[in-house]
């Protein structure tokens, strides 16, 4: 197969026309093999992206080569791809609205990935129907370990803050950045109070664990600390998807984990996983994140 060819596939119903399937976006990993990860990985990930408005961050020369987010659905998106029109007063670009790409079923996953969107992120808030934002039904920790901290510190930090967060009736599940980070998730009620308790919470974990934890923005503060990121609470903000790719020198994943893993991390590596780790751990122990689809959810304190 040439890299300029193009394979027409049919994915439940939809006609989609799939490019330069040999061609690497990683060193010896190519997009044929992203759009299959994706399209394997599905049933898991699909319910994390639905209703919610993705950024896709596409790589389309391959991790080595340029890369761009976009926030807005290209020309050419076919008529059966779900978009949302969101209100952006204010933004940097000068719009006044973005008509996002919602992910909400297979055909549209490997749409994305045919376009090289390596990473999807989305926010912690839900659209409707017609399109209308909802309240975050999430809350997210960025755990960002400044060197030379490593994820091992941060893991440190998830356990403290987990416990911390217990403190107020609030259970949360983890999953790795795919990066050198850990992501903390609690459900919670819709509500607009989830970026104040964030900020609180995790200003409250760095004045009783000062040596090891920083809750402000500042880079210069992180060095040999993790960083508790609580701004990505924001309604603005987003943050990359469970089990979504991330671009690194060799392929991996933003990937579940349990408790125990992370009490048991001595080392990076050992929650460093491959696209073929995450398809063997979600085949033997399912969503380790369904906790976040249940329609029980706890209010924010």
């Amino acid at each position: 197969m040439s890299s300029s060819s193009r394979t027409g596939v049919t994915v439940e119903g939809r006609e989609l026309s799939l490019s330069n399937l040999d061609k690497e976006l990683y060193p010896g990993f190519t997009k044929g093999e992203v759009i299959d990860y994706y399209a394997r990985i599905a049933p898991v990930a699909l319910p994390h992206l639905r209703a919610r408005p993705a950024t896709r961050k596409r790589y389309p020369d391959g991790v080595d080569g340029q890369a761009f987010f976009e926030k807005n659905a290209p020309s050419h998106t076919p008529d059966w791809v779900r978009t949302v029109t969101i209100a952006t007063p204010g933004s940097t670009r000068g719009r006044e609205s973005v008509d996002y790409v919602v992910v909400d079923d297979l055909p549209t996953l490997v749409w994305c990935a045919n376009l090289a969107a390596l990473e999807l992120h989305v926010p912690q808030w839900r659209v409707g129907p017609r399109g209308a934002r909802r309240e975050p039904d999430l809350m997210v920790f960025d755990l960002d370990p400044g060197p030379p901290a490593n994820l091992v510190d941060a893991c440190r930090v998830g356990l403290l803050l987990r416990d911390l967060l217990a403190e107020d009736g609030l259970e949360c599940v983890a999953k790795t950045s795919g990066k050198k980070g850990l992501h903390l998730y609690a459900p919670v009620k819709p509500t607009g109070r989830t970026s104040d308790y964030a900020k609180a919470a995790a200003r409250r974990l760095a004045g009783e664990h000062g040596d090891l934890v920083v809750a402000k923005m500042e880079k210069k503060l992180r060095g040999g600390k993790v960083f508790v990121d609580w701004s990505q609470n924001n309604v603005a903000k987003t943050t990359v998807a469970a089990y979504s790719l991330r671009a690194a020198p060799q392929p991996s994943a933003s990937t579940p984990v349990t408790w125990a893993e992370v009490e048991g991390c001595a080392d990076p590596a050992d929650l460093a996983f491959t696209p073929a780790d995450v398809l063997a751990r979600v085949e033997k122990d399912g969503d380790l994140l369904a906790p976040l689809l249940a329609d029980a959810r706890p209010p924010v304190p």
